[in-house]
């Protein structure tokens, strides 16, 4: 059964290829949704996928890319609205 998590990463998270890391590692793990910087500095992400590999995705983003500094994970489980058929960089927001 496919669940969701929305998550808000904070600290320096723009401008140190975050995003790319970001769709690599949800790849690697079978997720699918995007991420996306947002103008007040965090990175929002929508992924689609199995528990155990949303909460392995979870842990992953709160230590990050490399050259990046995470500061606080925001994660709520959400209802599935969509069916992503990828993981994707979307558009600032």
């Amino acid at each position: 059964m496919k669940k969701c998590v929305h998550i808000f990463v904070h600290g320096l998270v723009q401008g140190v290829c975050f995003r790319a890391y970001t769709e690599k590692q949800a790849t690697n793990l079978n997720l699918t949704g995007w991420v996306r910087n947002r103008r007040d500095g965090r990175v929002e992400i929508m992924a689609e996928g199995s528990e155990p590999e949303l909460k392995e995705f979870i842990d992953w983003c709160s230590v990050g890319a490399p050259h990046s500094r995470v500061d606080r994970v925001d994660a709520s489980w959400v209802l599935c609205e969509q069916d992503f058929n990828t993981f994707d960089v979307a558009q600032t927001r």
